[in-house]
C-alpha cells in the first residue's frame, strides 16, 4: 500500500524516505513486507501519504452490526502537541 501510494504521489524512495525521517533502506524494507517495522515510524509514513488509519472491532468478530471505531489519526496530532 505505501508503495503504491508513493508511486501515485509521484515520489520516489528517497523523497518519501526524507519527509518521513528515515533512510531509504528502511523504506525499502517496509515495501517488501518487513515483519517488525517499528510502528511509530509506519504511522508517520502513512501521515505523510495522507492515508487514514481506521480502527474497530470486525463484524465477525462480537456478531455485532458496527462498533464504534477509533480515530487514529486524532490521536496522532493529539500525541504531537506540546505539552
Amino acid at each position: 500500500m505505501l508503495r503504491e501510494r508513493r508511486q501515485k504521489a509521484g515520489l520516489d524512495q528517497a523523497e518519501l524516505a526524507r519527509r518521513v525521517g528515515v533512510s531509504r533502506q528502511w523504506l525499502v524494507e517496509v515495501e517488501r513486507g518487513k515483519p517488525r517495522a517499528e510502528i511509530g515510524l509506519v504511522l508517520r509514513a502513512l501521515n505523510v501519504l495522507d492515508i487514514p488509519l481506521e480502527v474497530g472491532t470486525p463484524r465477525y468478530a462480537t456478531g455485532v452490526a458496527d462498533t464504534p471505531g477509533i480515530d487514529i489519526d486524532a490521536i496522532v496530532d493529539a500525541a504531537r502537541k506540546p505539552r
